[in-house]
């Protein structure tokens, strides 16, 4: 048995899937920016996939999926969902539900009681998105269509406004 079950799973649904796609190896990274350097791709393409808890009770969660250079807004996660409040779920609880460590962790879901959110931005603005693997060390390019047809996402804009737009915004206050 593999030590990378996440790995060994996403390889075999996407290939039974039919999906267009190619596996990286590259140095153990998980921070967007710099993975996204060794990778030859965009900071933007990067799926960038974090486990979310909510405040109203349960053991629900979400696995918010944005691109690599922006940031979460919590409270849009919940929004999307009909929940509460949003967070971040703690490291341990994401190890456990995502069977990854942090920054391995890919945008699909294996598990069905967790929601899979997508913010649009991703797959409108990339022919191809990129993202850790289930392991530091592999990352997967895949076709956005593909991703959206085999992942099945809710998508929902999740993402806070990006810094570039904000001084601009301000100047016309």
């Amino acid at each position: 048995m593999s030590d990378y079950p996440v790995f060994d799973a996403l390889c075999e649904l996407l290939t039974t899937s039919g999906a267009r796609f190619r596996v990286l190896d590259h140095p153990a990274e998980g921070k967007s920016d710099v993975i996204a350097a060794i990778r030859g791709t965009r900071p933007e393409q990067g799926a960038k996939a974090m486990l979310c808890t909510f405040k109203d009770g349960g053991d629900a969660t979400a696995l918010a999926v944005i691109p690599g250079h922006l940031k979460i807004d919590f409270r849009k996660v919940a929004d999307a969902l009909g929940r509460r409040k949003a967070t971040l779920a703690p490291p341990e609880l994401a190890a456990t539900v995502t069977r990854c460590v942090m920054g391995a962790v890919p945008p699909f879901v294996f598990d069905a009681n967790v929601t899979l959110v997508v913010d649009p931005t991703l797959i409108e603005r990339n022919d191809e998105i990129a993202f850790n693997a289930g392991r530091l060390d592999r990352s997967v390019v895949l076709d956005a269509s593909d991703y959206v047809r085999i992942a099945r996402p809710l998508l929902a804009d999740i993402t806070r406004p990006e810094a570039a737009n904000a001084p601009a915004l301000q100047a016309n206050a």
